[in-house]
C-alpha cells in the first residue's frame, strides 16, 4: 500500500480587536486557534519548539559542555587496521561504537575482556562501512590497549536463504549488544542497502538486523570472531502505519523532496523478562506523519496559544519551512519474541515533528528506578532559530516506566552540546552514554576526528567523562576527562 504525504494549507490567523488598557496604554491582542488548528500528541511525549528554542540559552554553561580535549595527547588506535579494495593493508578510521552489555546497560565481562563493536572503513571510501570487533582486558583502559578481532560479518554472511532484504546489503551501520543469560554475544545493527539492482530500492533501504556472534581463543591473550549463526533481518518498518517505511520515501521523492527517511541504530533492552528494541525512525501515518498538517498541531509547539501562533507564522515564512513539514523524526520501541524476532510493534517513545527528521543513536536504560532516553542529533538537521549547523547535541529525556510518559531533562532535553568545526581534530559525535554498576554518573564515550580529513589522523575513540544524572537533571563532571575508548571507572569516580 503506497501513502502520499498529506497536505494542508495553513489558514491565515485572525485576530482580535485590540483592548486598550488605560489612557496610552498597552495594547492586549488575543488570538484564537484557526478552522485548521488542533491538539494531538498521539499518546506519547514530544520533543516541542518551545523547549528547543530554550537550547541556545542553556548551553554554553559547564553543566552542558563536551569538555575541551587536549589535542596533541590524541592518539589513532593503533591496531585499527584493515584492507583496500585493492587488498593492501591500511590504518582505518573508527567512528560510531558501542560496547557490549548486560541487561541492565552496564559494561559486560566477557571472558575477561570488554568488547566494543565500532564502524569502520578506509578513509579515502566513504562507502566502505563495516563493524569491526575491539577488545581490551578488563582493568586496562590506555588507547593502545584495544586490539582488533576485524571485521564481524564476512562479505558471504548476507547471503542467509530466504531472507527478503540481507543479500541486497552494501554497508553495516550501528547497532548495540547484548550478553545473554546463556553467556552468548547477540549483535543487532542496521543492515544499510544503496543497490538498485536485482530488487533492490536505491533508496538506502535500512533493516534493524540481528546474528549471533561466536568467538574461539586462540591463546589467553587472543580473542577471535568465529563466524556468526541466526543472521536475519529483524524489522521493515512495517506497513507505514506506526513507523515511516521506505516505500513511503520513495513516494516522497526519496532525498530530492527533501524527506530523510531512517530506521537504525536499534538499541536492546530488557524490562521485567521482556524483550525489546529501541531504535530511529519516523512517524507513520496514524501517529502524526508528515506534512503540512503539522504546521497546524500544537502538541508540536509546546508553550501558550500566543506562542504558538506567533511561532507557526514564523515557521510558514521561513526558509526551513519544506524541511520542518517533512520533520517527523522518532525514537521507535518494538518487543522482541525469545528468538529475537518481532512480537509486537508499539508507538514512538517521543518523536520531534517539525524540528528535525533526525534523531540518532538511541540509547535507553534504567538507573535509581527511572528510566532514561538519550539521543543524538545535529543542529545541520534542525528548524529552530539559534540552532547553528556547528551544534551537535546529546538529548536527554526520563520517565518513571519503559514506555513513557518520557519528560525532557533540565526542562529542555539539553544533556551536552558540542560546537567545534567540523574539521577540528578534537570534533566529537555520536555520544553514547554507558551506565555504571554503582552510582549517579555514566561514562559518555564518542568518536574523534571526521574521517578522512587528515592524512595522519583517523576518526578514532574519544577520550570518555563522567555525566552525572540526578533525577530529572545532568551535568558534566568537571575534570573528568578519561581514557580514549574508556568504558568504566573506578570507586572513586562514583
Amino acid at each position: 500500500m503506497n501513502f502520499k504525504r498529506l497536505t494542508k494549507k495553513a489558514a491565515a490567523v485572525t485576530f482580535s480587536t485590540a483592548i486598550l488598557v488605560g489612557a496610552g496604554g498597552p495594547q492586549i491582542f488575543a488570538q484564537q486557534m484557526t478552522s485548521g488548528d488542533y491538539k494531538k500528541d498521539y499518546g506519547f511525549a514530544h520533543i516541542t519548539r518551545a523547549d528547543m528554542l530554550k537550547i541556545p540559552g542553556q548551553q554554553n554553561s559547564p553543566q552542558f559542555k563536551v569538555p575541551q580535549f587536549n589535542v596533541s595527547a590524541i592518539k589513532n588506535i593503533d591496531s585499527a587496521k584493515g584492507y583496500d579494495k585493492s587488498g593492501n593493508l591500511i590504518d582505518l578510521d573508527v567512528w560510531d561504537s558501542w560496547p557490549l552489555q548486560n541487561a541492565d546497560g552496564t559494561a559486560a565481562n566477557y571472558q575477561g575482556y570488554h568488547i566494543v563493536f565500532a564502524l569502520a572503513g578506509d578513509p579515502k571510501n566513504s562507502n566502505d562501512t563495516s563493524i569491526y570487533l575491539f577488545y581490551q582486558k578488563v582493568g586496562d583502559t590506555s588507547i593502545d590497549s584495544w586490539k582488533n578481532a576485524g571485521r564481524v560479518f564476512k562479505d558471504i554472511d548476507k547471503f542467509v536463504p530466504n531472507d527478503p532484504y540481507l543479500k541486497y546489503q552494501t554497508q553495516e551501520w550501528s547497532g548495540s549488544a547484548t550478553l545473554t543469560k546463556d553467556g552468548q554475544v547477540r549483535l543487532f545493527y542496521t543492515d544499510y542497502s544503496g543497490n538498485t539492482e536485482d530488487g533492490g530500492t536505491g533508496a538506502g533501504n535500512q533493516i534493524i538486523s540481528t546474528a549471533q556472534v561466536n568467538f574461539s581463543q586462540p591463546d589467553a591473550a587472543t580473542l577471535k570472531v568465529d563466524g556468526v549463526s541466526d543472521h536475519k533481518s529483524v524489522f521493515d518498518g512495517g506497513d507505514g502505519t506506526v513507523y515511516q517505511n521506505i516505500q513511503q520515501f520513495i513516494d516522497e521523492g526519496k532525498w530530492i523532496s527533501g524527506d530523510n527517511h531512517t530506521l537504525r541504530d536499534p538499541h536492546y533492552v530488557e524490562d521485567r523478562g521482556h524483550k525489546y528494541l529501541v531504535f530511529e525512525a519516523n512517524t507513520g501515518t496514524t501517529d502524526g506523519y508528515q506534512g503540512d498538517q503539522s504546521f497546524n498541531n500544537k502538541a508540536y509547539y509546546g508553550g501558550s496559544d500566543v506562542f504558538f501562533q506567533n511561532e507557526k507564522n514564523k515557521l510558514l515564512q521561513s526558509p526551513k519551512k519544506q524541511i520542518a513539514s517533512l520533520a517527523n523524526g522518532a525514537l521507535g520501541i518494538v518487543e522482541l519474541n525469545d528468538d529475537y524476532t518481532v512480537k509486537s510493534v508499539m508507538k514512538p517513545l517521543i518523536a520531534s515533528n517539525t524540528v528535525t527528521d533526525e534523531i540518532e543513536r538511541a540509547n535507553i536504560f534504567k538507573m535509581n528506578n527511572k528510566w532514561y532516553l538519550f539521543t543524538d542529533s545535529r543542529g545541520s538537521k534542525m528548524t529552530i532559530d539559534g540552532i547553528n549547523d556547528k551544534d551537535v547535541y546529546m538529548l536527554g529525556f526520563v520517565a518513571d516506566s519503559l514506555n513513557g510518559p518520557f519528560k525532557p531533562l533540565n526542562e529542555t532535553g539539553l544533556v551536552l552540546n558540542m560546537n567545534l568545526d567540523p574539521a577540528d581534530l578534537t570534533f566529537t559525535y555520536s555520544h553514547f552514554a554507558v551506565p555504571q554498576p554503582e552510582g549517579n554518573n555514566v561514562v559518555i564515550t564518542s568518536y574523534m576526528t571526521n574521517r578522512g580529513f587528515y592524512p595522519d589522523h583517523h576518526s578514532t575513540f574519544a577520550p570518555s567523562f563522567l555525566l552525572n544524572i540526578q533525577g530529572t537533571k545532568t551535568s558534566v563532571v568537571p575534570n573528568s576527562i578519561l581514557e580514549q575508548g574508556q568504558l568504566t571507572v573506578g570507586d572513586k569516580n562514583k
